[in-house]
């Protein structure tokens, strides 16, 4: 049995945005069943867990003898199995892998540092002088995205890992107007958002917050 390591419970503005959201919505994708093992924060540093993910961190995962962390990863190795994540074709497998790494090494890096000073530095004086560079970086990746994008329904023509990972990386960009902003992402998130594996995902994760507390 797959077992998918998740939090038990996180602020308000993280609820739908932890990073097991991406494994589960691959594992939902690609029809593929799973338990949840839900930790506490404090358990994040304990030896037992620090065994699976080096760096304290959700979510891990465990199959068979296999353990593996950080969720690009994860979701690749889910989609190795699932011509629904990956395609069987060489060329169109490796142009979705493409976009899972430019999601995460393109795209993410400025959004996750925007959602870094909007949640966890709010107020402070220097926020204020960093906040509108950082602004400027995530609206020429997202205008770059977008042109990219054009009026295709997904990233490569079908939805992919690619789009996966590019959907939860945009996500974190729900407390701006960025995303609307663009009718094209805005429309490509709606859609991404709408796929029934996504919404079971959803749901799972936030159940395990209900679950908790």
């Amino acid at each position: 049995m797959t077992t998918v390591t998740a939090l038990n419970n996180v602020p308000g503005f993280a609820r739908g945005l932890v990073r097991d959201l991406r494994v589960r919505w691959a594992l939902e994708e690609a029809g593929q069943s799973y338990e949840q093992r839900l930790l506490a924060h404090g358990e994040l540093a304990g030896a037992g867990h620090r065994a699976l993910q080096p760096f304290c961190q959700v979510p891990t995962y465990e199959e068979d003898g296999l353990a593996l962390f950080e969720s690009g990863a994860i979701v690749l190795h889910i989609g190795a199995a699932s011509p629904a994540l990956l395609p069987d074709d060489p060329a169109e497998r490796a142009r979705a892998t493409t976009w899972v790494f430019a999601a995460l090494n393109t795209v993410e890096p400025p959004i996750a540092q925007l959602a870094e000073l909007d949640f966890f530095h709010a107020g402070e004086a220097w926020v204020a002088e960093a906040r509108p560079g950082v602004m400027a970086a995530v609206r020429r990746r997202l205008d770059q995205l977008a042109a990219c994008l054009g009026q295709d329904d997904y990233l490569e023509g079908r939805f992919t890992a690619g789009d996966l990972l590019m959907a939860t990386v945009l996500r974190n960009l729900r407390q701006t107007d960025l995303i609307e902003e663009r009718p094209v992402l805005h429309a490509y998130l709606r859609r991404c958002e709408g796929r029934p594996a996504f919404a079971r995902a959803l749901a799972a994760q936030m159940g395990g917050f209900d679950d908790a507390h």
